[in-house]
């Protein structure tokens, strides 16, 4: 019985990392692997591309207010099933290559499916699976394994757009740099479309269980007014949104890449998928040691990590000649960038948030803590546009500093006040 119970245990968060990375991979992962290729075939800049972004942050926005609630109402896997499914959707449709104006149009639709359906349901299933002493091994495993998940989705993506450019990738033209990149979208999106099947049947219903439920039948205010009432919430806010704003900035390294090292479009697509490949690393170690401590103490270190490369890649130090001093770099500030977003939601046990109020908690921290979703995109893009090449970088990660050190503020103000409730 208990070798059947690990078994079905060990499913359910493999479920959860395959559905929590696979409902991105078209609206994030994508862009992020292949910037250059993403930008060239859709005939958009940075600043545009940005302004996508944007109108899915507006939409996930109002989705996680409502979304939260959901979550604690409804069962998990029927509501990630529909994201998945709606999400591949909107995957078949990026394919055809639609017009700027339809492509935000198509972001805010997966500002939908990807937060109100999905987002808090997936956030509360991993907090039960983790127990009371687990959460940082439980939040590590699944965004351990959602940065696995993104790696292999973006080596397919890139052995896919390898195999179908017949030629040297600087000499082909656009439209078959468009063509090869078509197939790359299709095969994802019918990927994603499997993984809604297997959640749909074999995501267990009983990952909520009645008792921890039983309090948020109802949709209510009061239980928004609980939750305002925990100092931790509104701190977790701020450090969500620092954590999530250095993250998107893993979106430009492979454009970093191109522009500053000189690489060209498939070198810069696999330093991207390189990134993702020590996401899985980072996030089980760093979930173990949380576990064995205290996950805002990581936080904290995550931040400070964060602040020190931000700050290396604002100065001239990088440049094409540097490519050790590239590497370090990168691999330093992946660790402060997944430190911070493995566990931010691991600290719900450690602020004492109440377990049958996660989805509100998640729904109403997620409001301010993911609003990057809304401005880092015009911000980032604006940014390089208008000091195209080295400068442009430069500036982006002078922005990132400054986040840095905001979320290393809150940080420790978390860590000092969970340390009083733990004493």
């Amino acid at each position: 019985m208990f070798k059947k119970q690990s078994a079905s245990s060990a499913f359910t968060i493999i479920l959860l990392i395959l559905a929590g990375e696979a409902v991105f991979v078209l609206p994030f992962v994508l862009a992020r692997i292949f910037r250059p290729t993403f930008l060239e075939v859709f005939a958009i800049n940075n600043t545009q591309l940005g302004s996508c972004f944007s109108v899915y942050g507006i939409v996930a926005f109002v989705s996680y207010l409502f979304g939260g609630p959901l979550a604690d109402k409804f069962k998990p896997n029927k509501l990630m099933a529909v994201a998945l499914f709606l999400t591949a959707l909107g995957g078949f449709y990026l394919a055809s290559y639609p017009s700027l104006f339809l492509l935000h149009v198509l972001y805010g639709f997966w500002g939908f499916t990807t937060i109100f359906l999905f987002w808090a349901a997936m956030i509360k299933a991993t907090r039960i699976w983790g127990g009371t002493n687990n959460q940082g091994i439980a939040f590590g495993f699944l965004d351990g394994g959602r940065g696995l998940t993104a790696a292999l989705f973006g080596t397919l993506g890139v052995l896919l757009f390898s195999f179908f450019v017949t030629s040297n990738i600087n000499d082909t033209s656009l439209s078959e740099r468009q063509s090869a990149f078509r197939m790359v979208i299709i095969a994802i999106s019918l990927i994603v479309s499997v993984i809604g099947v297997l959640v749909y049947f074999f995501l267990k219903n009983d990952t909520y269980s009645e008792q921890n439920s039983k309090i948020s039948q109802k949709l209510t205010l009061q239980n928004f007014k609980v939750i305002m009432k925990y100092p931790s919430v509104w701190l977790l806010m701020i450090i969500i949104l620092c954590a999530y704003f250095g993250y998107k900035m893993t979106d430009v390294f492979s454009l970093y890449a191109k522009d500053v090292m000189k690489y060209d479009d498939i070198d810069s697509a696999q330093v991207g998928t390189y990134l993702l490949y020590m996401r899985p690393i980072i996030g089980v170690t760093i979930g173990l040691l949380a576990d064995k401590t205290r996950a805002s103490f990581w936080i904290v270190i995550g931040f400070l990590l964060m602040l020190c490369t931000s700050l290396i890649f604002s100065t001239t130090f990088i440049n094409s000649n540097e490519t050790i001093l590239f590497v370090l770099s990168i691999i330093i500030m992946a660790i402060g960038v997944y430190s911070a977003r493995v566990l931010y939601f691991a600290t719900l046990e450690e602020a004492k948030i109440p377990l049958a109020l996660t989805g509100t908690a998640v729904g109403f921290i997620s409001i301010i803590g993911y609003t990057p979703d809304i401005f880092a995109g015009p911000i980032i893009g604006y940014l390089l546009d208008a000091s195209p090449g080295v400068l442009g970088h430069r500036h982006v990660f002078m922005t990132m500093a400054i986040f840095s050190f905001i979320g290393l503020l809150a940080a420790f103000a978390f860590y000092k006040i969970s340390t009083k409730k733990n004493a």
